[in-house]
């Protein structure tokens, strides 16, 4: 028999009369082999054999039913005409022309008009997007299900008793169980009294569990759940709620309970009013009951902290922007924090402005807290606010007559500021006003470039220190400054060099003299110190610069790139006292050492800043090396360095390594002796085995600092990861901690490694 033949069939509402151009029926409902259409509301049944009884229709042998955008294919169909139930049996395969449903059956009974129907022995699939972020496990894979029966009604499914994955279902990693579930194709799924299954050892149980399947989703609901174990807090269970407000806003609330220590709350909020405007917010806060010390008593180490960025554009030029930070203690951080780096940094700057730039002038209106903090005991930090700093400055504009370059800037600001620490309080308010004008000019004769600039500083406080304390007195200072910048003619060569370089090399030399002139402070202790402005100084120093630059040429393709420099500076004071401002002893920060060097040197008169070398290389794609030292011919050795080496093997493959190392006298800056390393090897979504390594480590105190250390297996679906954890801060902390998490591929993970915090 020929392997098919088509029987359109045309059914209207309330009779089977046959369409224009129709054939007739088969009669006496015996086996059919004409190749007539036969159509009934868009309704096609392809089979090798068809016979009708009535308003009944028979397909046997490889059926193929099509009607909207279903495809049904089985051994055997059963269509009732006036009905439009059907029936199914035998390797069943139901799917949409979308891809977005897909279902197999040992038996079906379904209505073609109310799109009713149940599915017997069912396995079926729903795709999901890729809805990872950067720290989170993908995969293309879509969800499938396996259950005894299936209801749909639309274009939704309500699944009993089934088994969910997005495994290979022939050897599943994990699978999700429940009596009762519902699925929406493109929607979402939602499963009800789930039992989350490792290789079939039952591990966490979910009493209501719901997963978008859209690609952007934000829709409202319960997150995944934080749940492990840790020496120093205890149990950690933990739950967080997702809520959608609206398509321009959304929330997360949660907390985490602390068995050891207490409860945890957090709260963020995200945000775009208008399609110029746009925020985030979040808000930490820890009820802690203490950590129980040696005595049997606690130290409680409790807080709270907020954190808010914004921006928005108002158009004609102005924008406003805030960054907003608050911390109620840094011992509370260090106590909670799970990286070092955020452990270390004491300051806590907050700022909000509003600015327009316009032609070469720019405005800028700003408030701003300032908070460092000096230990971890409470009270012991300086806050400094600006409320409200007013700018208002100038690019160099040029003026003048077209035969002499002559440029024209300003620098402008009128401040309400305050200081706060422990044993020094200024007034509420403290005005400062300052006014920076600047004239200058370019000369160039045969690759001599001399760059002069001329200014005058005039500054205003209304209130000065004084050898008693503070006084109400106002203080006014009047500087002028000279300072010439003289380039000389680069020295050059092309060489040819190594393939691996280059088709050719050109190393450069620069040398460069700078000189700077300052007079008109006399009075630099009575100055209150709120910033950078506050530091100007009666000096007299010149800096020579030599810059060594090697860059490489392709002549193929033309690129030319930087493939290493060597910077070296030293500045001549030719007034070692600075006018007076040097405290012997102490750590003096002046505008001198600001610009000079980040390691601070001075701590008594000397006549040379130390010999300070920058060395860069990248001589390829692949590496950097960067090493800054400084040599002190006051000390004759090299008190400060800082040396970082990354390797960049292949995409798999990461390496850095760095040091550094302060030696300066102790009245300036603690000693320290410091190695960093780092190992990446795989990636966030790499299949198989994931490893890495970061490491802070202290020589003086022979310990680690903090130490990191993950493994990673990778499966299509799911991934398992082991952590090592070091953090040592002091008398703050020092502990350590391991932590493990499943990571569930476009769901979630599960442990005590936070998605935020993961190496891996």
């Amino acid at each position: 028999m020929s392997r098919a033949f088509w029987i359109p069939l045309a059914m209207m509402a309330s009779s089977a009369a046959p369409a224009s151009g129709q054939l007739p029926d088969p009669v006496g409902g015996a086996p059919s082999t004409a190749r007539a259409p036969f159509v009934q509301h868009a309704v096609e049944i392809r089979s090798f054999e068809q016979r009708s009884d009535g308003p009944l229709r028979v397909a046997t042998g490889d059926v193929e039913v099509r009607f909207k955008s279903v495809v049904l294919t089985a051994d055997i169909v059963e269509y009732n005409e006036s009905t439009g139930d059907l029936k199914a049996d035998g390797n069943i395969h139901y799917r949409t022309l979308d891809g977005d449903q897909d279902l197999r059956a040992d038996k079906l009974a379904y209505n073609l008009r109310t799109e009713l129907g149940t599915f017997y022995g069912a396995r079926g699939r729903a795709a999901s997007a890729s809805q990872g972020g950067p720290r989170l496990l993908t995969t293309d894979n879509p969800f499938q299900f396996e259950a005894p029966l299936v209801i749909k009604a639309g274009e939704h499914y309500t699944i009993h008793d089934g088994t969910l994955t997005n495994c290979n279902p022939d050897s599943p990693w994990w699978t999700l169980s429940a009596a009762k579930s519902e699925l929406t194709p493109g929607g979402s799924a939602i499963v009800r009294n789930g039992l989350l299954r490792l290789r079939g050892i039952p591990l966490l149980y979910m009493p209501y569990f719901r997963k978008s399947l859209k690609r952007m989703p934000r829709q409202s609901g319960f997150l995944t759940p934080t749940i492990g174990n840790s020496s120093r807090f205890g149990r950690i269970l933990g739950q967080a709620y997702y809520w959608a407000i609206n398509r321009s806003y959304d929330a997360t609330v949660g907390a985490t309970l602390f068995t050891a220590r207490g409860l945890a709350t957090n709260a963020s909020l995200r945000g775009r009013p208008t399609k110029n405007s746009s925020f985030d917010a979040v808000f930490f806060d820890v009820r802690d009951r203490g950590r129980e010390l040696d005595d049997g008593g606690r130290l409680k180490q409790g807080g709270n902290s907020f954190d808010m960025r914004g921006q928005v554009t108002f158009g004609e030029g102005w924008r406003g922007v805030a960054d907003l930070h608050y911390l109620s203690s840094l011992e509370f951080r260090q106590a909670f924090t799970q990286t070092y780096e955020e452990a270390v940094f004491s300051q806590i700057r907050s700022i909000g402005f509003v600015s327009k730039n316009f032609s070469t002038y720019s405005f800028n209106v700003s408030l701003l807290r300032n908070e460092h903090f000096q230990s971890v005991a409470r009270d012991d930090n300086i806050v400094i606010r600006k409320l409200p700093a007013i700018e208002f400055n100038s690019r160099p504009k040029a003026f003048g007559p077209k035969s002499v370059p002559l440029w024209f800037s300003f620098d402008s600001s009128l401040d309400l500021i305050s200081r706060t620490q422990r044993s020094f309080q200024t007034r509420r308010f403290v005005q400062r006003g300052m006014f920076f004008p600047r004239v200058s000019s370019r000369l160039s004769f045969k690759g001599f470039t001399l760059t002069p600039t001329l200014g005058a500083r005039a500054m205003a406080y209304g209130q000065r220190r004084t050898p008693d304390g503070l006084a109400g007195e106002n203080l006014y200072r009047r500087t002028g400054e000279f300072s010439a910048d003289l380039t000389l003619p680069a020295l050059e060569r092309v060489y040819r060099s190594p393939k691996w370089l280059g088709d050719r090399v050109k190393h450069v030399i620069e040398p460069r003299l700078r000189y700077r002139y300052t007079r008109g402070i006399e009075d630099f202790d009575s100055v209150i110190r709120f910033d950078a402005k506050d530091l100007i100084h009666n000096t007299n120093e010149a800096e020579i610069s030599v810059t060594n630059r090697l860059y490489s040429k392709n002549d193929s393709t033309g690129r030319v790139r930087e493939i290493a420099s060597l910077e070296v500076w030293q500045r001549r004071y030719f007034e070692p006292e600075f006018g007076g401002a040097i405290v012997p002893g102490y750590r003096n920060v002046l505008h001198s050492t600001l610009d000079f060097s980040s390691f601070a040197f001075l701590s008594e008169a000397r006549n040379y800043s130390p010999i300070a070398t920058s060395l860069n290389l990248s001589p390829a794609n692949r590496w950097t090396l960067r090493w800054r030292n400084d040599l002190d011919p006051l000390h004759n050795r090299i008190l400060n360095t800082m040396a970082d080496a990354t390797v960049q093997v292949n995409r798999k493959i990461y390496a850095m390594a760095g040091h550094r190392s302060v030696r300066v006298p102790r009245e300036l800056t603690p000693a320290s002796n410091q190695l960093l390393m780092g190992v990446r090897y795989g990636d966030y979504n790499r299949r198989g085995w994931n490893a890495t390594l970061h490491n802070v480590y202290d020589y003086r105190q022979g310990i680690f600092l903090y130490a990191v250390s993950q493994l990673t297996y990778n499966t299509d679906c799911c991934g398992f990861s082991v952590e090592l954890r070091r953090l040592s801060i002091g008398n703050a902390r020092s502990d350590n901690q391991i932590r493990i998490s499943l990571a569930i591929a476009n769901v979630g993970s599960f442990g005590t490694v936070r998605p935020a915090e993961r190496m891996f």
